[in-house]
């Protein structure tokens, strides 16, 4: 009985490892790796990538240094996003051999992919290293210059790669976009006339002049506001600020002033706005104009971002004594190429603080009560240079007299702007 137990123990123990052996066998590739290779690269730009590094996997397991098969492995991780992986496979290819070109390339936009640009302004520079004059692996070098913040080198690396090529279109359509973003500087001029349907009132004209400077921490701009109201000159100072704080998250500071008896002798404002999941965007801020007495405005926007489109929710809560008064607008933007070129439309209900559309002789509570329906549009666009900018609004509004409750003005703006960008 004894002998017959042993006996089927040493049966189990050989099937067993003959299974393992087997196992181990199946691990190790048999076949041409050539076809296999070809057959892998089927698969994986065919949508089948995990059946494709399996199989280029498996061939490596017999052919090691078969370099082109184990950077295209790489290149599988890159594009799945695992570029701890990818540069692992790319760092023993280029040990192997750095005169492989392509390889950098790939090794490099990993790197940019993965938001590592100092790895990759350091690969860059060890490609060059290799190919001194190559004209893609030092607009690469631009890239992650350009990346790491370090825009000015950039520009001056993306110069050396048309030293080399002139014609190189590539490289002018990059130094042009670094170009524009060295324009740091702007200066802008609006005009808008409101035309009141049967001269309920005469025209009432907005102008600005505006310099704008964007920096490291955010933009600055200074504005010089003028309307012509009522028969009235008015004149208003004011400084916007909209600085970084920490990644996803920037303010909104603003203040005003006025010696006009129809603005505001001061306003201010300020907001934060937070990035957040799914491509939205919220904030919170407040308001303060400063009449006779100062009246608070508590305001808070939601945005969603989709493709190149943008949607926004803005509203406006002012508390008095007689109740909060409200207002709100829906606006839907359409970009282009960029943010200056874009087309908006948007909607609204109640009297919009932002505007200072004040009249004299009329208290303030009653101003913010008052009833409002409006509907804006808008087309702004830019020079294929992005140095000039133009801008053209049309908006339509119903609005309630302050004098006359029930009754309403209708009115239309037509604005038009223009900017220009430079060092």
């Amino acid at each position: 009985m004894i002998k017959k137990r042993i006996l089927v123990c040493k049966i189990l123990m050989l099937i067993l490892f003959c299974n393992y052996q087997l196992e181990a066998q199946e691990k190790v590739f048999n076949g041409d790796p050539d076809e296999s290779f070809k057959i892998a690269r089927d698969l994986a730009f065919n949508g089948k990538r995990k059946q494709a590094q399996d199989s280029l996997r498996l061939i490596l397991t017999k052919y090691p240094n078969y370099l082109d098969i184990r950077a295209f492995l790489a290149s599988t991780y890159s594009w799945d996003g695992n570029y701890a992986q990818a540069r692992e496979e790319f760092s023993r290819v280029l040990k192997r051999d750095k005169k492989r070109k392509n390889t950098w390339v790939a090794a490099i936009n990993n790197e940019l992919w993965a938001d590592k640009p100092f790895k990759a302004l350091e690969l860059s520079k060890q490609a060059i290293i290799s190919f001194p004059k190559d004209e893609d692996l030092i607009q690469l070098k631009a890239k992650s210059e350009f990346n790491s913040g370090d825009t000015e080198e950039a520009f001056v690396t993306i110069n050396s790669v048309l030293e080399l090529n002139p014609d190189n279109k590539k490289a002018i359509d990059y130094k042009e976009s670094i170009t524009n973003l060295l324009r740091n500087n702007a200066i802008g001029v609006s005009y808008s006339v409101d035309i009141y349907k049967n001269n309920d009132r005469d025209p009432m004209h907005y102008a600005t002049i505006n310099y704008s400077r964007s920096t490291k921490y955010g933009s600055i701009t200074a504005k010089l506001n003028y309307s012509n109201r009522f028969s009235t000159d008015n004149y208003q100072y004011e400084l916007d600020l909209y600085p970084r704080i920490v990644e996803g998250m920037y303010a909104y500071l603003s203040a005003g002033f006025s010696n006009s008896p129809l603005n505001p002798s001061v306003r201010y404002g300020a907001e934060l706005y937070k990035s957040l999941p799914k491509s939205f965007e919220a904030s919170l801020g407040i308001r303060g104009l400063k009449f006779s007495t100062t009246t608070l405005i508590y305001t808070g926007s939601v945005g969603w971002y989709t493709g190149n489109s943008y949607w926004v929710f803005r509203t406006y809560v002012t508390p008095n004594d007689a109740g909060s008064s409200k207002s709100g607008s829906i606006e839907y933007r359409k970009y282009g190429s960029d943010a200056d070129n874009y087309f908006r439309v948007s909607a609204g209900f109640g009297i919009s603080p932002e505007l200072d559309r004040f009249v004299t002789n009329v208290g303030q509570d009653e101003i913010f009560q008052l009833d409002s329906q409006k509907i804006n549009l808008g087309y702004y666009f830019s020079s294929k240079s992005k140095i000039n900018a133009w801008g053209f609004s049309a908006n339509f509004y119903r609005e309630e007299k302050p004098f006359s409750p029930g009754d309403y003005f209708l009115y239309t703006s037509l604005g038009v702007s223009y900017r220009v960008r430079f060092k």
